[in-house]
């Protein structure tokens, strides 16, 4: 791509994503406890009904409609089947306490509720006249065998994995998370716990970009931080590329003086994408440290956040072998306006508010600095504004919650 003008973030990640491919990922077989957020890496088909038999879905009465056609019928009590119990065929004429779960006897065809009846120990006096199938799970209702119930590439939730195991199923293929050096370069960078000196600050980014590659359930190694000559940002990068499926790094992407990541890289391989018509994030760099794919983020911390979320993520959830690597976007109303739109497409940081009318809109974050990284925990998510645009209250914005990015 033209890496002297700035590129469309589309443009952007439309290149990052062209060529990416899963084939060459590990697979490993673990237990259910093991494998909440990884992608699975098989098709999994029911080998069995769920539920595997008619049941109750309340506890009450199992009946014959055809001898309970009208209100306050009295039937005999002729047996009671608790949870886990299978019980004789149903009398005719006559009910059957039942509980929640337990199978449905023969010759019985609905479930009365026990808070519509009238009963004791030896008959029940049926309020409401039942219908056919009332109150029962019919086998399979849930889950039909040979049902196709996760496609490979599912990132695995918390649901999915109870969902497995209601089919019996103790242990899925999934793929071995992917294995991400991240580097940070900076003379004025301090480890957090060591005592800062006149024009030192905290290195944060590290722990962020740590903890959203964590998110991802992918593994990290942590080279530290690189100090800004070019010798030792070139060791780092060829440190990354002994065991790194990716290398990421923070700063030095800029045109400063004592920014080496540039150089370095395209001395070890290509720098193929440089600079990004996006904001906060424009220093964004993409290419490859011998054959290993690489990522410039900026040195500010939002934009760190921003480009990760925007662009690294949906290509390492692609490498990763996921299937969904986009957010859902929303449009909801602004409760604000840009009067000037700026030249690259902005990512507001912003929060869900009830306006006077009572609906939900998007407010931002007073300063969207991007090193303001209190903007970030405040926020709900990020809006978009594309490029150029005027933004009056109440038009809809393109919006990405937390909830569906992280």
């Amino acid at each position: 791509m033209n890496k002297n003008s700035l590129t469309a973030i589309d443009d952007a990640l439309e290149y990052i994503l062209r060529d990416v491919s899963a084939d060459s990922l590990r697979i490993e077989e673990l237990a259910l406890s093991e494998v909440a957020g990884r992608v699975i890496a098989e098709t999994i088909e029911a080998s069995i009904n769920v539920p595997g038999y008619d049941n109750s879905a309340m506890d009450g009465f199992a009946v014959n409609t055809d001898f309970v056609k009208d209100p306050e019928t009295t039937l005999r009590i002729s047996q009671v089947i608790p949870a886990g119990i299978t019980g004789t065929n149903l009398e005719s004429g006559t009910a059957a306490r039942i509980f929640t779960g337990a199978p449905i006897p023969l010759g019985a065809n609905a479930v009365i509720l026990q808070e519509d009846t009238e009963y004791d120990d030896k008959q029940v006096k049926v309020m409401h006249a039942p219908h056919a199938e009332q109150n029962i799970r019919l086998c399979g209702h849930d889950i039909q065998q040979g049902d196709v119930i996760l496609e490979q590439g599912h990132k695995l939730l918390p649901q999915d994995i109870g969902l497995l195991a209601s089919l019996g199923i103790p242990n899925v293929n999934v793929y071995k998370p992917l294995r991400i050096a991240i580097l940070n370069t900076g003379d004025e960078l301090v480890t957090p716990g060591e005592q800062l000196n006149s024009g030192q600050i905290y290195e944060s980014n590290s722990y962020t970009l740590e903890a959203l590659l964590n998110n991802l359930g992918m593994q990290t190694q942590r080279l530290g931080i690189v100090k800004d000559d070019l010798n030792s940002t070139q060791q780092a990068l060829l440190k990354a590329t002994e065991e790194a499926d990716c290398i990421i790094s923070s700063g030095g992407v800029s045109v400063g003086d004592a920014d080496y990541i540039k150089t370095a890289v395209e001395n070890l391989g290509e720098l193929s994408l440089w600079k990004l018509a996006i904001k906060p994030g424009k220093p964004f760099s993409f290419g490859r440290v011998k054959e290993t794919p690489f990522f410039g983020l900026p040195g500010n911390p939002v934009a760190v956040f921003v480009t990760f979320l925007m662009l690294v993520q949906p290509y390492l959830l692609k490498k990763q072998g996921a299937k969904t690597i986009h957010p859902e976007k929303y449009l909801m109303p602004s409760g604000f306006e840009v009067s000037n739109g700026a030249s690259r497409q902005e990512y507001i940081r912003v929060r869900l508010q009830k306006c006077l009318q009572g609906e939900q809109e998007l407010i931002p974050f007073t300063n969207q600095g991007s090193s303001v990284m209190t903007s970030t925990s405040w926020a709900d998510g990020l809006a978009i504004i594309p490029i150029n645009s005027t933004i009056e209250k109440g038009d809809p914005l393109e919006f990405l919650p937390f909830t569906g990015l992280l």
